[in-house]
C-alpha cells in the first residue's frame, strides 16, 4: 500500500481543492478560502475561513467515524462533521488505531539505473567519499567545549589555514552532555556511537579530539588503542594532561597544523554517485510537506537508490501511525520486525516520561494544517519514496548497505541529523513548510520548501522551491530528478544557502538518553 502522489492534470484536483484519494473523505485547501463561498472540489458554501494546506469534509463524517487523507487513517471524528466544515483540532482526535504490519508484503525493488552518474568527491583512505574537506575539533564532553572554540578561533585569527586552500574549514564539534551520565547504558552507546561517527566521517579530512580528561566519556576508551581514522590524520589530548586552557591551545594549534597538511593533500575526484548517501529530514511541516516536497524527496530518493546510492529516513516519533507502510516494503520479516520494536521502545520511552506519541504535531505543525501524528506521519513516509526497506538502524550506528534504510531517532530535527551525519549521511535533505533555519557541518543541508508564498518569503534560505507542484503543475518526477541533480552539484561543491551563511556551529545534539546524574 503505497501513499497517493499528486499528479499534474489528476481529475480529483481542482483550483481551490484538492482530493488526495478516491478513498478520503477531506479535501485539502490550495489557497486561502473565505467563509460563504463555494470552492471547486466541493458543491456546498464554507461556513468559516479554511487557511491552505487546512482540512474541509467532503461530505458528512458521523462522530466517531475515521476521518481518511491519502486513502490511510488520520484520526477519528470527535463530532458530526457537515460537508464543506473545517477539520482541525477542534472536531478531528486520533482516536484507537491498529496497524495491518503486513511484514514484507509489498517489496517492489527498482530496477537499477546502468548508466553511472558521477560527482566530485573527496577519496578516503577507508573507501569512503566525502562532499567536503573540513578539519572537526571534536570533544568527548561538554568541558572541553569552550577550548574547542577557542582553538578554532586562535587558528582563523591566525590564517592558519591560508596555506592550506584544500581544505574548507575548521569545525568545532561541541555538544552538552559526555559526563553526569551512566557508562554502562543506552545513553552512552549512543554517545559514543555519535563521536566516534563523526570522527570517521568522510567530509572530515582530519580530526583534532579533545577532552578534559575526567570525564565518563574517556578519550581513551574513544580511541581505544587502535587508529580510528585509517589515514592517521587525527591528533588527541586532554586539558588536564596539556596544563590547562592556554597550553592546550597551543599545543591544538601544533596539531592542527599537522593534519591540516594531511587534509590538504586531498582533492576533489570523480566518484560514483553510489557513494552518496542523503539523510532526509521534515521539520516546520505543513499540510503541503506530504503532498510536494516530501514525495518530491521521495522520488529523488528512489534515483538515487536506482544508481546504487543511499537514502536515511529517520525520526521514529514522526513515522508513528504510518510504520505499516514501511513493514510492508521491509526485505525481509526480520528488518520489519526491527521497526516494530524501535516503534514499542518509543511507546514505552515516552510513557515512562510523563508523554505520549500524539504530544507531536508541534503548534506550528497545526497551523499549517496538520492535526494529529498519524496525518503528520504519513507525509513524512512520503520522503522515502517507494524502494525497498533494506535494514534499519539504531541512532547514529554505521551505515553498511546501500538503497533505502531507517535510522531510529527522535523527530528533534537536529538531533535526529547528527544521528544521521554519523550514521554517514554526507548530504542531508530538508523539506520544510513553515520555514527552518539551520546547518550541519560538515555535511551540507539542502532545504528544500513545500509552499511558493513560504519560499518567496525566506529565500535566502531556501535551496528549492516545491511548491510550484501546486501552482503550476510541476509534476512530482520532474521536481524528483530537479532534486537529484542539485543532489550532484551541492556534492561536488556547490554552496547550500545554509552554508553561505555559516550554520553548522550549534546543531551538533547528541541524543542524551536516560538521567543527568
Amino acid at each position: 500500500m503505497q501513499l497517493t502522489k499528486l499528479e499534474s492534470g489528476s481529475p480529483e484536483a481542482a483550483a481551490d481543492t484538492i482530493k488526495l484519494n478516491p478513498g478520503d473523505n477531506i479535501v485539502i485547501a490550495l489557497r486561502d478560502l473565505e467563509a460563504g463561498q463555494v470552492p471547486q472540489g466541493l458543491d456546498v458554501p464554507l461556513p468559516v475561513d479554511v487557511a491552505r494546506g487546512h482540512k474541509v469534509a467532503g461530505r458528512t463524517i458521523q462522530a466517531g467515524e475515521t476521518v481518511v487523507r491519502y486513502g490511510q487513517i488520520i484520526g477519528e471524528a470527535k463530532a458530526e462533521i457537515a460537508p464543506g466544515e473545517h477539520v482541525h483540532s477542534h472536531n478531528l482526535g486520533m482516536g484507537a488505531h491498529q496497524q495491518d504490519y503486513a511484514f514484507s508484503s509489498a517489496v517492489t525493488p527498482l530496477p537499477r539505473i546502468e548508466n553511472e552518474r558521477v560527482f566530485q568527491g573527496y577519496h578516503r583512505a577507508d573507501g569512503k567519499v566525502g562532499t567536503r574537506n573540513y578539519i572537526g575539533i571534536l570533544t568527548s564532553v561538554n568541558c572541553s567545549g569552550s577550548v574547542a572554540r577557542f582553538i578554532a578561533e586562535a587558528a582563523e585569527k591566525s590564517g592558519l589555514l591560508d596555506a592550506f586552500p584544500n581544505v574548507d574549514g575548521i569545525v568545532p564539534i561541541v555538544h552538552g552532555t559526555g559526563c553526569g551520565m551512566s557508562g554502562v547504558n543506552e545513553g552512552y552507546d549512543a554517545l559514543f556511537r555519535t563521536l566516534s561517527g563523526y570522527a570517521q566521517h568522510p567530509n572530515f579530512g582530519a580530526i583534532l579530539l579533545i577532552g578534559l580528561g575526567c570525564e565518563v566519556m574517556q578519550v581513551a576508551d574513544l580511541v581505544g588503542g587502535r587508529p580510528i581514522r585509517s589515514d592517521g590524520a587525527l591528533r588527541y589530548m586532554t586539558i588536564q594532561n596539556e596544563g590547562g586552557t592556554r597550553r592546550t591551545i597551543e599545543r591544538g594549534l601544533e596539531e592542527l597544523r599537522g593534519i591540516a597538511a594531511l587534509a590538504n593533500e586531498a582533492t576533489r575526484a570523480p566518484a560514483p554517485v553510489s557513494e552518496i548517501t542523503v539523510g532526509m529530514q521534515c521539520g516546520g511541516s505543513d499540510g503541503y510537506s506530504g503532498i510536494t516536497a516530501n514525495p518530491a524527496l521521495g522520488c529523488a530518493s528512489d534515483l538515487l537508490v536506482r544508481h546504487g546510492g543511499t537514502t536515511i529516513l529517520s525520526e521514529t516519533s514522526e513515522i508513528y501511525g504510518a510504520e505499516h507502510l514501511l513493514t510492508r516494503r521491509a526485505e525481509t520479516h526480520e528488518v520489519a520486525q526491527k521497526l516494530v520494536d524501535r516503534v514499542l521502545w518509543w511507546e514505552d520511552y515516552t510513557a515512562r516520561n510523563g508523554g505520549e506519541m500524539d504530544n507531536n504535531p508541534s503548534p506550528g505543525n497545526k497551523r499549517g494544517g496538520l492535526t494529529t501524528i498519524l496525518e503528520k506521519s504519513l507525509g513524512a513516509v512520503a520522503k522515502g519514496g517507494s524502494a525497498p526497506l533494506r535494514d534499519v538502524y539504531q541512532f547514529a550506528e554505521m551505515i553498511d548497505k546501500k538503497g533505502f534504510v531507517f535510522m531510529d531517532s527522535p523527530g528533534f530535527d537536529p538531533c535526529s541529523v547528527t544521528g544521521q551525519v554519523a550514521s554517514g549521511a554526507n548530504l542531508i535533505v530538508f523539506t520544510t513548510g513553515r520555514g527552518s533555519v539551520s546547518g550541519y557541518q560538515p555535511t551540507p543541508c539542502i532545504k528544500v520548501a513545500t509552499n511558493s508564498e513560504m519560499y518567496a518569503r525566506l529565500k535566502d534560505d531556501m535551496d528549492l522551491n516545491c511548491g510550484d507542484i501546486v501552482t503550476e503543475g510541476v509534476s512530482l518526477e520532474a521536481k524528483g530528478e530537479e532534486l537529484f541533480e542539485l543532489l550532484i552539484r551541492v556534492a561536488s561543491g556547490e554552496q547550500t544557502k545554509s552554508e553561505e551563511l555559516g550554520f553548522g556551529g550549534v546543531e551538533f545534539v547528541p541524543w542524551q538518553i536516560g538521567a543527568v546524574m
